[in-house]
């Protein structure tokens, strides 16, 4: 099997002020660095296959979101690198929706901007809000909308666009779960079809139903990436551990694994 995603050594460090003058002083001081450094992701590496299902798991603050961004081309690592085969769809709640113009408009804006003619559009835009379940509110402003909305709406336009890689950011937690259902259905066709995908999800029972691998992040590096049912095993014994720590322990166990980070830069 051939690769589809490639992520090689990526890191992401922002910077943490206090106060804005910090920020400021950073940016118009050249011989002196002020807040401080924070890595989101720290050293990540791990290849895709194609055809593969990768969950993403971790508690929060763990960098999910972060390396789907990257994936996805929304953002840029500070280093390393990620190399992708084939075109790249993120559905996240509100990700690509401008919440001004309504469903409408904003499938017509995202089809544009991939690429489509206007002939293309209306051909497709009658399927993309059936699927989506949204005929009524079509042509209400999103900022209207819930948020279950806002992602059947974001699922909907990006399925339809047919991408080869599709990483869907915990837009299924929001929803029914008969759209979940009907969305799961799409992904498994899109499985059948040899497409990539990466999801996101707090839901272990989504992941052992749909995905074939599990990268485990801690606090930005990786903890763990392999068969779905052995990694999930051992993430849940780890939830169990965690979720009985009270907060001072949770901070001491985040404390801790940011220090063995430190160390290994």
């Amino acid at each position: 099997m051939k690769k589809t995603v490639e992520v090689q050594n990526v890191s992401k460090k922002y910077k943490l002020f206090k106060k804005k003058s910090e920020r400021l002083l950073d940016l118009v001081v050249p011989f002196k660095e002020y807040g401080e450094d924070f890595y989101a992701l720290q050293n990540v590496s791990f290849d895709v296959e194609e055809g593969s299902i990768v969950g993403l798991v971790g508690v929060n603050g763990s960098g999910k979101s972060t390396l789907s961004n990257i994936i996805a081309g929304v953002i840029p690592p500070t280093s390393g690198s990620v190399k992708n085969k084939g075109n790249i769809a993120l559905i996240a709640v509100n990700a690509g929706l401008d919440n001004s113009l309504t469903g409408r408009e904003n499938i017509e804006l995202k089809l544009l901007m991939l690429g489509f003619s206007q002939k293309e559009i209306k051909a497709m835009e009658n399927e993309i809000i059936e699927f989506a379940e949204i005929e009524k509110f079509i042509d209400q402003p999103v900022k209207t909308y819930s948020s279950g909305m806002k992602s059947r709406l974001g699922f909907s336009i990006s399925v339809r666009v047919d991408p080869d890689i599709l990483i869907i950011d915990e837009a299924l937690s929001v929803g029914d779960s008969a759209f979940a259902e009907k969305s799961f259905q799409k992904m498994m066709e899109f499985k059948d079809m040899g497409k990539t995908m990466f999801f996101v999800s707090h839901s272990i029972s989504q992941m052992k139903k749909f995905c074939e691998k599990i990268l485990w992040l801690e606090f930005g590096t990786v903890k763990a990436y392999g068969d779905a049912k052995t990694v999930l095993k051992d993430y849940e014994q780890f939830l169990d551990d965690y979720k009985k720590m009270n907060k001072e322990e949770k901070k001491q166990y985040r404390d801790a694994a940011l220090s063995r980070q430190a160390g290994q830069k």
